[in-house]
């Protein structure tokens, strides 16, 4: 099997992942749940990750890096700590769905969205910069779409933020691990991310870097901490850690920030922009083939999306993995992303992938795409 859909889950993962896993599952216990070794050395593997993650995003206290299940988990606590009834929220036109039904639970809000055309970075600030002075309460912002790889002129969005007072959620989900997210810099209230995507851990990993401002649990129960309390701590990260961690996700976790900090952002985007530019140019050519990509690197990451004339996308996802590639189809859990590009009646084939990606692969993909 060829895989190309990193943008859901990196599927190839550096070696030292899986075997920090086993070797969590064999001889760690739970986390702050006891002073003998197996959980001691639990809570050094966790406490190591956090200052991992502090290093690589620029969060100056890693007690501020909360353990979460995903980036919707932590999607979820970041809207419903700061998102109430009758709030204005602007997002942009390319959230995902772990953006958009958090905020269609709370009742009465008013949901703007700032629509601009694909890779036209200047035209979404300006549009963002536009739907702000009419006011907000909170904005949220992916900061690279899932669906086209197109990267979101976060920093300014930010910024725009800042001087007017409005917090801000970044759902960095295609952006950790791939470009730059600095936490100081960026000054939002939350920032979430899975840990299964650029970052290289296990599935069902993910953080939830926080700012000093106010968090609503969205789980009650046991931290280790604070035993007598019968209400939630109200210091991080316990306050939204409840329950016994995953201990053998978070220890490959750490393996995995390690390895993208090892390799470095610059090396890893350039890579995998390097791949997809030579499918966008092998693409463009095909006179049945729509291609949704830009010629300026700085806008997309190694993610790609297209469509081919007269064929279902699904139906084309199907006729490649009978080849032996994978590839996503459809949606890809974004109707809004392709309401904003004019996809939303068709969906596309997305191509997304990985430093473990070889331009071979690319071309052995655009050669089946031929005979299809």
């Amino acid at each position: 099997m060829i895989y190309l859909d990193s943008a859901a889950t990196t599927l190839q993962k550096p070696p030292t992942v899986a075997l920090a896993s086993a070797r969590a599952i064999n001889n760690l216990s739970s986390p702050g749940r006891g002073g003998y070794k197996a959980a001691m050395s639990a809570a050094e593997t966790a406490l190591a990750c956090r200052e991992e993650a502090a290093a690589l995003f620029h969060v100056p206290d890693p007690e501020r890096v909360v353990f979460t299940f995903n980036a919707t988990h932590g999607l979820n606590i970041a809207i419903k700590s700061l998102v109430k009834p009758g709030d204005r929220v602007v997002i942009s036109g390319y959230e995902h769905n772990a953006v958009t039904r958090p905020l269609h639970a709370i009742p009465d809000i008013e949901l703007c969205v700032v629509r601009a055309p694909l890779f036209d970075q200047e035209a979404m600030l300006a549009a963002f910069r536009q739907e702000l002075d009419r006011g907000a309460d909170v904005a949220v912002c992916n900061q690279v779409s899932n669906v086209f790889g197109a990267v979101l002129p976060v920093e300014g969005i930010a910024a725009l933020c800042r001087d007017r007072g409005i917090p801000l959620i970044v759902d960095a989900s295609q952006a950790a691990g791939v470009v730059p997210v600095d936490f100081e810099e960026l000054g939002a209230a939350f920032i979430a991310m899975p840990g299964h995507k650029g970052l290289y851990g296990p599935q069902g990993t993910g953080l939830l870097l926080c700012g000093s401002g106010p968090s609503r649990p969205i789980l009650e129960g046991g931290t280790g901490s604070s035993s007598i309390n019968q209400t939630m701590p109200e210091f991080l990260p316990d306050r939204l850690e409840a329950g016994t961690h995953n201990i053998a996700g978070i220890a490959g976790l750490l393996e995995g920030l390690r390895y993208v900090r090892r390799r470095g952002l610059n090396d890893i985007r350039a890579y995998e922009n390097g791949l997809i530019q030579k499918l966008r140019e092998g693409l463009e050519p095909i006179p049945s083939i729509q291609v949704y990509g830009s010629d300026r690197p700085e806008n997309q990451t190694g993610v790609l999306s297209f469509r081919v004339s007269e064929m279902d996308c699904e139906t084309v996802a199907e006729k490649l993995g009978d080849l032996g590639f994978a590839l996503r189809a459809g949606l890809h859990c974004a109707p809004f992303a392709h309401e904003t590009a004019g996809t939303l009646d068709t969906g596309t084939v997305r191509a997304s992938v990985s430093v473990f990606n070889t331009e071979q692969e690319i071309q052995q993909l655009l050669s089946a795409l031929q005979k299809i």
